[in-house]
Order: C-alpha cells, then sequence, then structure tokens
C-alpha cells in the first residue's frame, strides 16, 4: 500500500514537474524567442491607423479664377445583409437603376453576392455609375433611401453614401488641353494635373492610437500624428477670359470649316506668357470617359510637327534685314527661279512681271523670299537665323510631350523651298509662336511659359516664373524695320495677303501661311494646312496669336481667307478687354484717364453686408449689392486691385448663377465681363468701349448668356456739342412753357387769341 502510494506520488509529482517545464519554456519560447512576432500581432488589435487624405491643389487663370479643384463627392454603397433582411431587393435594384443607370442584373448580383465562409457582404460598392456622384444625384439617393425606409417602416434601407473629394473643372471643356484631367481614381493621366502631379497632390497624413477590443480610442494612450500636407496651388498665365473668346471663335470656325483640327495660341511677346491656347476637337475633363476619340486629347500646340509655309517666311525677312540684304525698293522678276536641283514658283506661276522685294513681302512671292535667303543670306547664315530663332529645339514650355521640330537642309534645294516653309522642316505651333514673338518684342528669343505661379498653402511660400530670354537674335531697330513690312500685308487692303486680319483703328502685323501637305511622299494639292500669325499694335504689341487650321475641307481656302478672319475676330475682342484704345480715341480722354487717382480695393469677402457696407460708406466708396444674402461672398475688383475714386465695387452675397444680372451700362467690357463671370454668366460683345445696352438669355442647358453693346467713349467737342444742344433744347421748351402760360393767363381775361395777334407788335 505504502508503495502505490509512493509510486503514484512520484508520477504526479513528475506529471507536474512536466507541466512546468513545459510551461517554462513556452513562456520562454513566446516571451524570448518569438517576443518580436507577439508583440507584432498584439498592436494589431489595440492599436489603429487612421488614413488622413491630401487635398490635391488648385489650379487658377491668372486672375485667381478656378479652372481645377478638389470639391465633395460621394460614392453609393449598399449593405447587402440589410437588405436581404428586410426583403427589399427588388425595390434597391429598380431605384437605383433608375437613378445611377447601373443595370438591374448587376445590382442584383451585388447583393446577393456572398464571402468565401457563405455569408452576405456587409458593404458593397455600386461602381462606377455610383463612384464619386456629385451633389445633386446624392440628394436623389439619400431621398430615394429615406423614402424606401419610411414606405417600409425599417430603420434602414440598407443604402450608404460614402464621401469624398474628387477633380471638378468648374469652366468645363475651357482650357482643356492645358489643363488635362485627373481619373475617377485621382490619377494624373495628361496635362499639367500630370506634368505638376508631385507638386499638386501633397502627402497623405496618418493618425495612429490605441483603442480596447470595441475599437474605441483609448484615451491618454500615445499616438502618432502626422498631418496630411495639402498639395501646392498653381496660378496659370491663361486669362480665363481671353481663352473663351479664343474658344468661341474656333468653334464658329470649326464648324463652317469642318477641318481635321485646330490650334490657337495666343501670348504676350514682351514677356511670352501665354494668354490662352486652345484646340479643337477637344474633351470636358469632367466627363473625359463618354464617347470621346482618343484624338480630342491631343494638345497640337506642343505636339504636332508640320511645314509651317508663308508664315516661316518671317524668319528668311528678318534674317535678311538684319544682314542688311533686304531692299524694300529693289526689284526682282517674280514667277520662278532656278536653283541646283530643279525650278521653283510663286502660287501664280507666271507671277506678276518685275516686282519690288517688298510688294513681293506682301504677295507672300515665294520667289522673293528664295532670293532673299538662298542668294542674298546663302545657305550657311540662313540655317544660322532658322537655328537661332528657335527651330530643330524645345522651346521649354511647361506642357508635357512638347516636340522638337526637325531642321534638316543638306542639298541646295531643300535650304531654298525651306525659306518659303517648305521641305526639310517641320515646326510646332508654339515654336512658331516664340520665333515671331523674338521680331514683335525688339528681337529677343524667349522662353514661353504658362505657369505664373506655384503656390505652398503650408509654409506660404510662393515662386514665380520670370520672363527668361534666351538669345537676342536680332537688333531692336531691325525688328521694328521687320514689323513696319508685316504690317503691310496686313494694312494694304489690295495685294496683301493678310488683308482679312485688318482691324480697324489697330495697327496689325502678321503673316499668312498655307503649306501643301505631303502625302506618301508627295504633295497633295487638295490638303492643305493653312495659317496666319501676327501682332498687334505694331508700335507697342500687347498680344500676339497665331491660328492653325489643319487640312479645311474646302482646299481652295488658304491662311488668308480661312485663318486671318479667325485672328481677327479675337484680336478685335481682345485688345479693348485688355484696355488697349484704338487709335483714333482722343488724346486728352487718354491723359485725363492716367491723370485719376488709383487707390487699392478694401477686403470685404468674408464680411457681413452690414460691415461691408459701413466700412465703404466711411471711406467714400460707391458699390452695389448683388444677390439676396446679409454676407459678401465674392467682390469685384478684388481685394488689393487698383482702381479709380468714383469706381464702383460689386459686392455679391450669394451664388452668382441664381442672381439677377445687374445693369451694367457705363462699365468697360473688361469690368463687365469680370462681373459676369463671378456670376457664372457667359458673355458676348459687340462693338468697343463702355456697354450701352445688354440683353440676358436663358440658354437650353441652364446657363444664361448676357450680349453686351458698347460703344467707345464721347470726345470732349462731342459732348459739348452734346451739351449745347440739349441747353437749346432746354431754352426752346422754357419759351414755349411762357408762352403757354401767358395764352392760358389771356384765355381767362376774355381776351379773343386771333385779336391779339394781329394787334401785337411782331419781335424784333
Amino acid at each position: 500500500m505504502t508503495r502505490r502510494i509512493k509510486l503514484r506520488t512520484l508520477l504526479i509529482g513528475g506529471l507536474t514537474t512536466l507541466f512546468f517545464v513545459v510551461l517554462i519554456t513556452r513562456i520562454f519560447w513566446i516571451q524570448i524567442v518569438s517576443a518580436d512576432f507577439w508583440q507584432d500581432h498584439a498592436k494589431t488589435q489595440w492599436s489603429k491607423e487612421l488614413d488622413l487624405p491630401a487635398s490635391r491643389g488648385t489650379i487658377t487663370d491668372r486672375n485667381g479664377d478656378v479652372l481645377a479643384e478638389d470639391i465633395p463627392a460621394y460614392t453609393v454603397a449598399i449593405n447587402p445583409r440589410i437588405i436581404t433582411k428586410y426583403g427589399i431587393q427588388q425595390e434597391v435594384v429598380e431605384g437605383l437603376h433608375k437613378l445611377l443607370g447601373k443595370p438591374e442584373g448587376e445590382l442584383l448580383k451585388l447583393i446577393n453576392a456572398k464571402t468565401k465562409d457563405g455569408k452576405l457582404y456587409g458593404q458593397r460598392e455600386v461602381r462606377n455609375e455610383g463612384w464619386k456622384i456629385d451633389l445633386d444625384l446624392k440628394d436623389k439617393v439619400e431621398a430615394f433611401a429615406e423614402q424606401l425606409r419610411k414606405e417600409k417602416k425599417i430603420p434602414d434601407s440598407g443604402i450608404i453614401l460614402i464621401q469624398e473629394e474628387k477633380r471638378y473643372y468648374p469652366k468645363e471643356s475651357l482650357a482643356a488641353h492645358i489643363l488635362g484631367y485627373t481619373d475617377r481614381g485621382g490619377n494624373a493621366v495628361t496635362g499639367l494635373e500630370k506634368e505638376y502631379d508631385e507638386d499638386l497632390k501633397g502627402h497623405d497624413g496618418i493618425l495612429q492610437y490605441e483603442a480596447d477590443p470595441k475599437g474605441v480610442h483609448v484615451p491618454k494612450a500615445s499616438e502618432v500624428y502626422q498631418p496630411a500636407k495639402d498639395g501646392k496651388n498653381i496660378q496659370l498665365t491663361i486669362d480665363d477670359t481671353i481663352q473663351q473668346y479664343i474658344e468661341n471663335a474656333m468653334k464658329e470656325a470649326y464648324a463652317k470649316l469642318n477641318p481635321i483640327s485646330m490650334t490657337v495660341i495666343a501670348a504676350d511677346p514682351n514677356t511670352m506668357e501665354i494668354l490662352g491656347l486652345a484646340n479643337m476637337p477637344t474633351f470636358n475633363p469632367n466627363t473625359y470617359y463618354d464617347n470621346v476619340k482618343q484624338e480630342n486629347f491631343f494638345n497640337h500646340a506642343v505636339r504636332s510637327q508640320y511645314e509651317p509655309g508663308s508664315t516661316f517666311k518671317i524668319v528668311t525677312l528678318a534674317g535678311a534685314v538684319q544682314e542688311g540684304v533686304f531692299n524694300p525698293d529693289e526689284n526682282y522678276m517674280s514667277g520662278s527661279i532656278h536653283v541646283p536641283g530643279g525650278t521653283l514658283h510663286d502660287i501664280n506661276r507666271y507671277g506678276w512681271g518685275p516686282i519690288s522685294f517688298l510688294e513681293g513681302v506682301k504677295r507672300s512671292s515665294n520667289v522673293a523670299f528664295v532670293q532673299l535667303g538662298y542668294k542674298k543670306l546663302g545657305e550657311e547664315k540662313f540655317e544660322h537665323y532658322v537655328k537661332d530663332f528657335g527651330f530643330g529645339q524645345k522651346t521649354g514650355i511647361e506642357l508635357p510631350g512638347e516636340l522638337p521640330g526637325q531642321v534638316s537642309m543638306h542639298y541646295p534645294i531643300e535650304y531654298a523651298t525651306a525659306t518659303y516653309g517648305h521641305g526639310q522642316l517641320l515646326v510646332t505651333p508654339i515654336q512658331q509662336v516664340a520665333a515671331v514673338a523674338a521680331v514683335a518684342n525688339g528681337g529677343k528669343l524667349m522662353v514661353p511659359h504658362i505657369i505664373k505661379s506655384i503656390t505652398d498653402p503650408t509654409t506660404g511660400k510662393t515662386e514665380s516664373t520670370e520672363p527668361k530670354v534666351v538669345r537676342q537674335v536680332i537688333s531692336p531697330d531691325k525688328a521694328r524695320e521687320v514689323g513696319s513690312y508685316l504690317e503691310q500685308v496686313v494694312a494694304d487692303q489690295k495685294i496683301g495677303t493678310g488683308r482679312h486680319a485688318y482691324i480697324e483703328g489697330y495697327r496689325v502685323a502678321g503673316k499668312t501661311g498655307t503649306a501643301v501637305k505631303p502625302i506618301n511622299g508627295k504633295y497633295d494639292y487638295t490638303k492643305q494646312v493653312v495659317s496666319f500669325i501676327g501682332y498687334a499694335p505694331v508700335d507697342d504689341p500687347k498680344i500676339l496669336v497665331l491660328v492653325v487650321i489643319d487640312q479645311p475641307q474646302n482646299s481652295k481656302l488658304g491662311g488668308g481667307t480661312a485663318a486671318a478672319p479667325i485672328f481677327k475676330q479675337i484680336v478685335s475682342q481682345v485688345l479693348p478687354y485688355m484696355g488697349v484704345a484704338k487709335e483714333t480715341t482722343d488724346a486728352d480722354s487718354k491723359k485725363d484717364k492716367k491723370s485719376q487717382t488709383l487707390i487699392k480695393t478694401p477686403p470685404m469677402t468674408g464680411l457681413s453686408l452690414k460691415e461691408a457696407s459701413s466700412r465703404l460708406r466711411n471711406q467714400g466708396l460707391a458699390y452695389e449689392t448683388l444677390g439676396k444674402g446679409d454676407k459678401v461672398v465674392s467682390q469685384y475688383p478684388k481685394e488689393g486691385s487698383d482702381m479709380t475714386v468714383g469706381q464702383q465695387i460689386y459686392l455679391l452675397t450669394e451664388e452668382g448663377k441664381k442672381m439677377q444680372v445687374p445693369d451694367l451700362t457705363g462699365q468697360s467690357l473688361r469690368d463687365a465681363v469680370e462681373i459676369l463671370n463671378l456670376m457664372q454668366v457667359k458673355v458676348t460683345a459687340s462693338g468697343e468701349g463702355y456697354v450701352i445696352s445688354q440683353k440676358a438669355t436663358q440658354n437650353k442647358d441652364g446657363t444664361r448668356t448676357v450680349a453686351l453693346t458698347l460703344e467707345p467713349p464721347k470726345t470732349e467737342a462731342e459732348l459739348k456739342a452734346e451739351a449745347e444742344q440739349a441747353k437749346a433744347e432746354a431754352d426752346k421748351a422754357k419759351e414755349n412753357t411762357e408762352q403757354k402760360s401767358e395764352d392760358s393767363k389771356n384765355d381767362s381775361q376774355g381776351v379773343d387769341s386771333k385779336e391779339s395777334s394781329e394787334t401785337s407788335t411782331p419781335a424784333g
């Protein structure tokens, strides 16, 4: 018995010892050998991490008008478990199909799909139709979910709305090829969005914190907080009003001419800031996925290479003038010229007989430019000027995908044809703009740029783009001389090929271009690239515009008849908008305008209407309130702008599209356009000067358009004459009133008017 007890005791003791040995070994293994693994595993249980997304930077025009921004968006999701629990599958499917357009079969699959363990999902997004929808559609989905909940008397409809952000382009297709777009996932695809993606997207932040088993945040526990760094804001050099003028003119011409494509670039030749750039066909960055052809996304301004035709003659002319070999009065025989390798002809193969070189420039004679570039300058000097003007190399503009063009002359015939823009010479539109700007600005080849500044919202630091001169190509006096000849190309209404670009009251310099397209190695005279490039005013250029039309349907149209009128339409609107007066404007009124005292516009945005009104009254500033709100949401002129004493400030108190259009009579075109742009109203204008009348119309798409009629300000002489006429009319009216009063008095005394008139003494 004693022996059994001892054996049992030993067995129990041994097992207990073994248990503790195993336990200690296991503890050692967990705490020492596998400590890192279990530490990490524990963290996953009580440590949570929350992503803090950064906002993408805003893109604006030169005046601060928003062209691209992030706005709230909403993704529709469903909870299949709840939908199935309350038996509302059919109602949800029909309702979301009607609102989102997603096929009913696909919605039903989303609801009935199960996980690997055979359970219904707790949440599924309705892609792509319900992904990042706008506020209007979100409100409709929300209303449907609420209606379903009430009708079925259930606590939850199973329809979820997840708040997110999406990229939005408020001007729609305006400047689309400059901006590019981001896809629905927020990934940059083309344009400046892609080129400056690193600057725009910013950096997401994180919040790491500890939570209990139920996921509740544990207070006073250690936290790691790294704030999101929002993307940088980019201000462009373009003016959205000028851009609108350009695109409106292009749409009209595109519908009329039916070409393969069109490109227009507008620039300030003195700084090479791009004021506007557009291509047709185009696209809407908000709906880039809606049956848009791939060619609509192509930015011809920097990515198309073509033989320029006669617009390139400006380079040949500039070189000849700089070298002193151009004599405008010297005669040559037009029609044809022989060079090694072949005979070259004018567009009029028989020519115009012996004519002066200046007439040859006006008529765009090929023979004249072969004489100037090939014979007088010579191959080496001609090629030097071609490359000095920037051809065969990228300009350096910030837009992605720029091509360098091609300069590849080896034989005499190739040099000769290049003098008038054909043969082994390919250019891009932006190269031509930079080259001709060098003539307009006094001979300086400059780098074109479309980024005005980049601002970091976190630090407030702004990096501005300064004008950059590449080289002095020709001297300032020779540049002015070239400009005087190009002015005659436009001003001569009889033989000037650019006469259709003439704008009354403004001095315009320019050159037409008509280049036959090579098809399979041979020139096809039914297919042409036609263009016009010019600048104004000649003596003080404010704007330079290039118009390129690829293969208009009517092959008989040239640069003078197809492209020059588009240039005229754009520039005749832009110059008054920029405040450039016609040369016929009275000199005294100019002087008076300059002598007016300038003050800075005070900041009003964000103030209550009462406070803003009080401040403006105290400062003696005139103002007008637009809208029915009680808080200033925007103003014009903007804060810090120069304004003259007596100029009126407009205070907008609600969203512009909801407000009534104010009376703009007496406003300049620029001020009227700015006010209407704030109100999201489209503008058309006729005439120049100041608004004398306006007409508002409602468009089918819900937008409004205001047609403005303008007249130039009256001269002092005209105002004096009107005042004298008004005084004379007032005096005459006074005499008539006095006479009627006297007649009435006589009648009351019983005097016969006929007898009175016969016995009275005639005056004078």
